[in-house]
C-alpha cells in the first residue's frame, strides 16, 4: 500500500491572509500537503485533537492561537517555555509537543544578511508583545548581556524585565533618545511602520554609526525605521527574512527535511506581497 500523503497545516482565525502555504508549497512539491485553516478560537482545542487522526504531521498557529497552543501542547520546547507561545505543533509517540521558531527566525535572518550581528551591543527592543518576547529570548540565546525594551506602556515592558530577569531592562519611549546613544542593535517589533500603522518608531540618527537597525514588520518591506536607517548609512535588516527563516524547523519536523531559505523563495514571497499588500 502506497504511504499517505504527508500533510501539514497553519490555523488562525483569520487565516487567509497567512503566506505560509506560500512558502511550505514551494518546498513541498515533492514531500506532500500544506493547507490553511481557518478555526475559531472556540473551535481550537476540538481541532487540535482531531488534526492526527485526520492525517496531519503538525502544522503551525497564528494569531490568535499561540497561547491556546501553549497550553494544550503535552511537552514544550525551551523557546516555547521562555517565550509563552507556541506556533509550531508536531506529534511524537502520540504526544501533541510545541515549540516557537520565531527566535530561530530573528536570528537565522540576521546570521543570513548581517554576519556577526551579536557582536553589536547593546540592543534595543522596541516594542513588548509577543514578538518582542521571541526576539529577546534569541538576543539572550546569542549572548547579549544589555538588553533595553521601550514600550509605550512601561508596565508592559516591566512584565518582560521580570519575565527574562538579568540583563534587561524596562523604559518608557521618553528614554529612547538616551537609549540610542550607545547601542550597537535596534529591533522593532511594534506596529509602527506597518501598513494602516504609518509612523518612526525611532530616531536612528541617535544610533552610532556601527549599529544595525531591523524591523521584523515586513509590510511595507521597506518600514520608515529602515529607510531613515539607510539614508543614516547605517546597516538594515528587513523582517521577511525571519518569515522565511521561522518556516524552516516546523517543516523539517514534520517531513524529514531540511528546506533552504533560497533567494528565489524571497522573490516570490515579495513579488506576491507586492499583489497583496497584506502581512
Amino acid at each position: 500500500m502506497a504511504e499517505a500523503a504527508k500533510k501539514a497545516f497553519v490555523t488562525g482565525h483569520p487565516v487567509a491572509h497567512s503566506r505560509s502555504p506560500k512558502i511550505h508549497s514551494y518546498w513541498l512539491a515533492k514531500y506532500g500537503s500544506y493547507r490553511a485553516i481557518d478555526v475559531a478560537p472556540e473551535a481550537f482545542a476540538e481541532f487540535v485533537r482531531m488534526v492526527e487522526a485526520t492525517g496531519y504531521r503538525g502544522g503551525n498557529v497564528t494569531i490568535p492561537h499561540k497561547e491556546a497552543a501553549f497550553a494544550l501542547a503535552t511537552h514544550r520546547d525551551d523557546a516555547a517555555e521562555q517565550i509563552g507561545a507556541v506556533n509550531t505543533l508536531w506529534f511524537e509517540g502520540g504526544s501533541l509537543c510545541g515549540g516557537n521558531t520565531d527566535a530561530h527566525g530573528f536570528a537565522a535572518n540576521l546570521d543570513e544578511h548581517a554576519p556577526g550581528w551579536a557582536a553589536n551591543s547593546p540592543a534595543v527592543v522596541l516594542g513588548a508583545g509577543g514578538a518582542a518576547r521571541a526576539v529577546i529570548h534569541a538576543l539572550m540565546e546569542r549572548g547579549i548581556s544589555d538588553i533595553r525594551i521601550v514600550n509605550r506602556t512601561l508596565a508592559r515592558a516591566e512584565e518582560l524585565r521580570h519575565r527574562f530577569g538579568a540583563g534587561v531592562s524596562a523604559h518608557g519611549t521618553h528614554a529612547t533618545g538616551e537609549l540610542l546613544a550607545d547601542a550597537g542593535l535596534l529591533v522593532n517589533t511594534s506596529a509602527l511602520g506597518m501598513h494602516g500603522h504609518e509612523g518612526l518608531s525611532a530616531d536612528p540618527r541617535r544610533l552610532p554609526d556601527h549599529a544595525i537597525v531591523t524591523d521584523i514588520v515586513y509590510v511595507p518591506l521597506e518600514t520608515p525605521l529602515l529607510a531613515a536607517a539607510k539614508a543614516r548609512g547605517l546597516k538594515t535588516v528587513d523582517g521577511l527574512g525571519m518569515l522565511l527563516h521561522q518556516a524552516v524547523p516546523g517543516f523539517e519536523r514534520w517531513f524529514g527535511i531540511r528546506p533552504e531559505v533560497t533567494a528565489e523563495l524571497r522573490q516570490m514571497i515579495v513579488a506576491d506581497l507586492g499583489v497583496q499588500g497584506m502581512t
